[in-house]
């Protein structure tokens, strides 16, 4: 039980590490502009980050195909051994081994390698940085679009409360005059009824339209990545976006799309990196030069000490042994004899303990080495064949969608070009519809008001005027929504 305490203790403890670790999200401020929503975005969307991120990632392999090109890699290594006590047979032999050793290795390399692939890195890389840069600058576009969009919405949304608060206002207007036209005995308890019927559809529409603002908010704020506040209310959008006529010149605006699009832009990157790649390929047929240089050392130690006096004093015997031999039974008569060694003495023991003592960092050096080879693959079975043709056809790709992509554009400017054109005209056209709906209003509700008129008449009326000021909404919201839509094709604010 005490175990499963402690894991649980040091799992809250984990969990409470890692949530302090994540970043809090932070709050929209009260006041919001257009340009703030934007920064906001450029700095918390995360499908934005999740695109910038690549920024980095490009730099970095422009600065590794310039290492290979110039600099040699290095790489250490160390190691340790150990190897028990035993017998072992190789083939038809068997060795003894009577004390365990331990031992430990070292070795620092270098390696360099020239090659058309290494020559080509730096243009390829470069090219590969510029398209991530180039879709950045696009998602940037993208991103803006967005939350220009989304925050066209929410005005939009807050202007169709404006006109449901009214149509509450005039829905309680026409329940009082209904009920004073009934209480002089000129009108029914039919359109007492009606009139109120009416006015609590007033207040239902009033309801969802201030339900559709929160909503919109809510999309704002996750538009732009970052946490909705308690209320969504409480942020009040301070930009405000006038109608003015249109004055652009569609061919200006395609000449600008077709230099400035960041689209386009980054396919065309995309291409150049896709061209630099076939480059790449083709470069395989070049030979290849290769340099390689290493340092290494060991160390190898008994672990028995009495197995390696016993070697040592095995082997000083057996020279003594020798010696004596050939002094007595092998050197001819008056030949002075060969000096032999004398057995081990204390010092010489010592000696050969100090010796073994090298684990784990005395060690022994081996030979420098190095090594340079020059390469020419003549037959790779046709795959550096394919793997050029591959290249070459994704570049081939790569300059149709670039293609694609203007065509494109200039299709998405145009169209946006004529639909801004209608959606002012529709502004022209919605406004007089709307100042006629409110004309026909006044006039039912004075007829009602004197008797001359009925009051499904008055309902009509207040439903075409209800109307007329919703379509006037929608339209003028129409018109921003297309200059933001002629923007994002265009590739850059136009206001």
């Amino acid at each position: 039980m005490r175990a499963f305490a402690l894991a649980g203790i040091l799992a809250g403890v984990v969990a409470t590490a890692l949530a302090a670790q994540q970043p809090v999200l932070p709050s929209v401020p009260q006041a919001l502009s257009l340009k703030d929503a934007v920064d906001l975005a450029l700095r918390y969307n995360p499908g934005y980050r999740q695109v910038a991120n690549d920024r980095s990632m490009a730099a970095w392999g422009v600065r590794n195909a310039y290492t290979q090109l110039f600099l040699p890699s290095l790489s250490t290594s160390m190691g340790f051994n150990y190897r028990g006590a035993g017998s072992q047979t190789f083939l038809t032999q068997k060795f003894e081994q009577g004390s365990a050793t331990i031992g430990s290795d070292y070795s620092i390399g270098l390696s360099w390698q020239l090659s058309g692939t290494t020559l080509t890195q730096p243009g390829l890389a470069k090219a590969q940085q510029r398209a991530t840069n180039a879709s950045i600058d696009g998602a940037q576009v993208n991103l803006r679009a967005a939350v220009q969009q989304q925050y066209l919405a929410v005005l939009q949304s807050q202007a169709q409360v404006e006109i449901a608060q009214v149509q509450v206002t005039r829905n309680e207007e026409f329940l009082r005059l209904a009920q004073a036209r009934f209480e002089v005995g000129q009108a029914t308890q039919l359109d007492v009824r009606q009139a109120e019927v009416a006015k609590g559809q007033a207040d239902v529409g009033l309801l969802q339209a201030r339900q559709a603002v929160r909503v919109e908010r809510l999309r704002l704020y996750q538009q732009i990545g970052v946490a909705a506040p308690e209320d969504p209310m409480v942020v009040t959008l301070t930009d405000s976006f006038p109608v003015t006529e249109p004055t652009w010149k569609l061919a200006d605006l395609l000449r600008s799309a077709d230099e400035g699009n960041p689209d386009v832009a980054a396919l065309e990157a995309r291409a150049a990196a896709a061209r630099s790649s076939e480059k790449s390929a083709k470069a395989q047929w070049f030979p290849s030069l290769s340099f390689s240089a290493g340092w290494s050392g060991y160390t190898q130690e008994f672990t028995n000490s009495d197995f390696v006096l016993a070697s040592a004093r095995s082997s000083r015997n057996s020279a003594i042994q020798q010696c004596d031999q050939i002094n007595q039974d092998l050197l001819n008569p008056g030949v002075d004899p060969y000096p032999c060694p004398a057995p081990l003495s204390a010092s010489d023991e010592q000696g050969v303990i100090d010796a073994n003592n090298v684990f784990p960092f005395n060690f022994s050096g081996q030979p420098f080495s190095a090594r340079v080879t020059v390469s020419l693959p003549i037959f790779t079975q046709f795959g550096r064949e394919s793997r050029i043709a591959q290249a070459a056809q994704q570049a081939d790709d790569a300059r149709e969608q670039v293609d694609a992509r203007r065509l494109q554009v200039r299709t998405d400017v145009s169209q946006a070009y004529y639909a801004l054109e209608a959606a002012y005209q529709t502004i022209g056209i919605q406004r007089t519809n709307r100042v006629a709906a409110q004309e026909q209003l006044r006039l039912a509700t004075e007829r009602y008001r004197v008797g001359s008129g009925t009051f499904y008449e008055l309902l009509d009326a207040q439903v075409a005027s209800q109307r007329a000021d919703a379509d006037y909404i929608n339209a003028v919201y129409a018109y921003h929504r297309a200059i933001a839509t002629l923007e994002a094709a265009v590739g850059r604010p136009l206001r």
